[in-house]
């Protein structure tokens, strides 16, 4: 499994290019020759960006919803909205495609943060808008998700 680390502040250009820095250019060298998968994140103003084969194995859950329930279809269709392939090219920029870019607001300052398996790109003052929005709650918020007791066993702290 792809565990990718780091939150890095960049610039778009004009063309909404946004050169990945080099530390997570590594980190996504085993992954880099399939492409990427860019969406429209469900919970935030941001877009999320899915190596190939993370992108395929949410896909392999999501082909077994039964197509004949109308929330799963909906659900279907709104999740894959906007949805398009992209790489890095060889000055190891991405392209975001404009609607994406309107879509998170993403216009100069990007900050792109690891979750995990995919990254996050960010307009840099809505980022710092939901995590500032988000510290006073994180302390609740860490405890209803990692504090019960069958994470200890897992050695979870």
């Amino acid at each position: 499994m792809l565990n990718l680390i780091g939150t890095y502040e960049c610039k778009a250009d004009v063309k909404g290019r946004v050169m990945v820095p080099s530390p997570l250019k590594k980190q996504l060298l085993p992954v880099m020759t399939n492409g990427f998968v860019i969406k429209r994140a469900v919970f935030q103003p941001c877009l999320e960006m899915y190596p190939m084969n993370e992108w395929n194995a949410l896909m392999q859950k999501m082909s077994e919803l039964n197509r004949f329930n109308r929330k799963n279809v909906d659900f279907i269709r709104r999740f894959t909205a906007g949805v398009r392939t992209v790489e890095l090219d060889v000055a190891g920029r991405l392209l975001i495609p404009k609607d994406l870019q309107a879509f998170a607001g993403i216009n100069k300052e990007v900050v792109i943060s690891s979750a995990i398996n995919i990254i996050e790109l960010w307009d840099k003052k809505k980022y710092e808008q939901a995590i500032s929005d988000s510290a006073n709650d994180f302390a609740d918020l860490a405890e209803d998700v990692m504090g019960d007791e069958s994470n200890a066993a897992n050695g979870v702290s």
